[in-house]
């Protein structure tokens, strides 16, 4: 099996980050099952509406270029999930939103849920997606840590005091929401993800903290195996209509003059 993982980072800038992400996925995931981590440049940086919608343009070429490639499932690895409707139904193969798919799995352990997330901007993003997951009711607090990815640097290049640090920043923005009532913590966010996906039975207070990370990776090897089985797909109804030849044709036409990544575009070899 192999799952396509499309980061929202630049894979040069915040190199110390996406090695990690790469190994921790490949290390955690279940045999027979390899995971192409991919970036974005210029990456997801000036936070706002504008640039998730940039960086959901490449998201989306991206994901049809690794379906021609052979990939069995794509994971949007940016918890916002911008683009991810559209790319559901562009691909025949399994598409799973981090975002959605931890949301889901979160409000399995708790009633209320809060999130973490970077930053403040991206606060009324996600409420709009809790909106759309239908969990509105359920994700009552969030509140962003105010940091950037190249905050996690240090963390990830093995500076054990940056991660105690952070893990310590995060715990104090979190610490309010349980005490306003909230069940289950969940980071909105792939990077938060990640420096909490090494401790064993991390919780603030008596909330657990989901792993967004091992979750994204777990629902898209579950997806594959239930495909195989009984070949379960989207609704192709009004929600995800399959697009068709010549809609994915004038998308990716948008692109067509900036080179492609090089790694997705080759086939994966059997």
């Amino acid at each position: 099996m192999n799952i396509f993982w499309q980061s929202f980072v630049d894979a040069s800038i915040n190199a110390p980050y996406m090695k990690r992400l790469s190994d921790y996925l490949n290390k955690i995931a279940a045999p027979g099952v390899r995971v192409h981590v991919e970036g974005v440049s210029p990456p997801d940086r000036a936070f706002g509406r504008l640039a998730e919608l940039r960086c959901s343009i490449t998201a989306i070429d991206n994901g049809i270029a690794a379906e021609e490639a052979g990939y069995d499932a794509y994971v949007m690895g940016h918890f916002q999930d911008p683009g991810l409707y559209e790319l559901r139904s562009a691909l025949r193969i399994p598409v799973v939103g981090a975002g959605e798919a931890t949301l889901l799995a979160a409000s399995q352990l708790g009633r209320r849920i809060g999130l973490v997330t970077l930053d403040p901007v991206f606060e009324v993003l996600h409420y709009e997606q809790a909106d759309r997951y239908g969990l509105g009711a359920r994700v009552d607090q969030v509140k962003g840590l105010g940091c950037t990815p190249q905050d996690f640097a240090a963390a990830f290049d093995g500076d054990l005091e940056a991660k105690a640090r952070m893990l310590s920043d995060f715990a104090a923005c979190a610490r309010p929401m349980v005490d306003a009532g909230a069940d289950v913590i969940v980071p909105a966010g792939v990077l938060p993800g990640l420096l909490i996906g090494g401790e064993h039975g991390f919780c603030v207070e008596r909330a657990p903290v989901v792993n967004c990370a091992a979750v994204a990776l777990k629902s898209a090897e579950m997806w594959v195996q239930l495909r195989a089985l009984n070949g379960v797909e989207p609704s192709r109804g009004p929600s995800f209509a399959h697009a068709n030849a010549q809609a994915r044709e004038d998308f990716r036409s948008l692109l067509a003059r900036r080179a492609r990544f090089a790694s997705v575009e080759q086939k994966v070899s059997t």
